[in-house]
């Protein structure tokens, strides 16, 4: 007995059988925007140094200077200081022999508070030596930044795809997108070795500035046929 399928049966048969409709035009883009964000935070690395041949030796003055520059930092509230990377290693002589020692070990100073920034680091070289100072949006400040800067970019590859489709005489709609954020820190100039312990304790000039940041919107969008 032939059995003839139901009528949900051939219904879903049929669905089965549907071919999608073809693609139009996909045509990619891309725009962006940018945004200036506030250099509102001030980071800092000194640190003391010392060679000799008395490994015990070294450690006392290195870790003495480095405590006297958390006891000062402590009296700056708008400051905040801590210990970084500490290293000692040998010397090797002529003869492969270890002819003396070299130890060094960091402070790390961060604040949001340029006046009181500069003043400790100031008086810090009078100690100790600046390796490297960097100024930077801080992370909320970025993030903000960011949120309006992708709304900018965002609209950007909008009316960009919408120049197009119009151009073109046909409607659109997005296939693909992606969001990318970009921005760089401004380096300050960096002071290294005797010629920091000579700034004693003048104060350091800080000007924050801004940095750029940047939100590239790129994409795919369908023409319609």
């Amino acid at each position: 007995m032939i059995r003839r399928p139901s009528r949900l049966a051939a219904a879903l048969l049929i669905g089965g059988l549907a071919l999608p409709a073809a693609a139009g035009t996909l045509v990619e883009l891309a725009a962006d925007a940018s945004r200036p964000a506030a250099n509102d935070l001030a980071k800092a690395v000194l640190f003391a140094e010392a060679a000799g041949a008395n490994p015990g030796e070294l450690a006392r003055r290195v870790n003495g200077e480095i405590a006297e520059g958390l006891r000062l930092g402590k009296s700056f509230p708008g400051v905040a200081v801590k210990t970084g990377n500490v290293s000692s290693y040998p010397v090797y002589g002529k003869g492969r022999g270890i002819e003396s020692w070299r130890m060094r070990a960091e402070l790390l100073v961060e604040s949001r508070d340029p006046q009181a920034m500069a003043d400790l680091v100031g008086r810090l070289q009078a100690r100790l030596a600046l390796a490297g100072m960097v100024q930077t949006p801080a992370d909320e400040t970025r993030l903000r930044v960011e949120e309006e800067t992708t709304r900018d970019a965002l609209k950007a590859f909008q009316a960009r795809a919408a120049i197009i489709a119009q151009a073109l005489g046909k409607s659109y709609r997005i296939k693909q997108i992606s969001v990318g954020q970009s921005g760089g820190v401004q380096p300050m100039p960096m002071l290294r070795g005797k010629m920091a312990m000579a700034a004693e304790a003048a104060p350091l000039p800080l000007e924050p500035g801004e940095s750029p940041v940047t939100v590239t919107v790129s994409g795919q969008i369908e023409l319609a046929d």
